[in-house]
């Protein structure tokens, strides 16, 4: 594996155990693949990617497990482990998912958020304008911290973990999408707008705008596939 991986620090969820190394494998590769640092296609060595980290091969291969599991990578007998190609129609379900989930989330943070967890949403975004010009892969794990914030707050950490385990494919088009499809000046001021919100415990407008934050990227997904067509796969 000639590629770089950056390891990747996860949204950090109160009362969560200390991260394994299998895990630390699966966030590293599934970050690199986010990232198209792995594109469609490229074999994954077990054996090098488990000296590349300094690892056994065990935990690499209980991550390719996951990876797969994920819909990011596929075992292919006789010939290796490939980064699979983005599936628009896994896209759409894993987007359809986390909406549902996510606005019933906001819900429960309209009823239950107290002033710490406002103050807490408004350094986050603080942290976001702060990183306008910088990484996007920078920007995205903001995006995210906000997110599970919101969940912390409303007392369903859960939801959120359970949203991390299915958006892979969807982070990918999310990489692809930013910043034409979605700039982050418009995150930023979604973000707000769901914090005042909050702010003020309504929780039509709280939803509401979270419902149009979480479908911002799903007009341009034609547009991106055609675009990047090396990308998708054809369904």
């Amino acid at each position: 594996m000639t590629i770089e991986l950056e390891l990747v620090n996860q949204p950090v969820i109160a009362g969560t155990r200390q991260v394994s190394m299998s895990q630390r494998v699966y966030d590293t590769v599934r970050n690199a693949i986010v990232q198209l640092q792995l594109r469609p296609g490229h074999l994954l060595s077990e054996a090098e990617l488990a000296r590349h980290m300094g690892v056994s091969r065990q935990p690499v291969r209980e991550a390719f497990i996951k990876l797969a599991e994920a819909g990011l990578v596929e075992v292919r007998p006789q010939r290796g482990t490939f980064v699979k190609l983005i599936s628009i129609r896994e896209v759409q379900n894993s987007r359809f998912i986390r909406e549902a989930i996510e606005l019933a989330v906001v819900r429960k943070a309209a009823e239950k958020i107290k002033p710490s967890g406002i103050a807490e949403l408004r350094e986050l975004v603080a942290e976001q304008r702060v990183a306008l010009s910088g990484k996007l892969i920078d920007f995205m794990r903001l995006d995210d911290d906000f997110h599970c914030a919101i969940a912390a707050h409303g007392g369903v950490e859960h939801a959120w973990r359970h949203i991390v385990s299915l958006k892979a494919q969807l982070d990918r088009v999310r990489f692809l999408g930013f910043p034409e499809a979605t700039p982050r000046p418009q995150v930023i001021a979604q973000h707000t707008a769901v914090v005042d919100a909050l702010e003020r415990n309504d929780e039509n407008a709280a939803v509401g705008m979270m419902r149009l934050h979480l479908n911002e990227l799903a007009p341009s997904l034609p547009k991106l596939a055609e675009e990047h067509a090396d990308l998708f796969a054809e369904e």
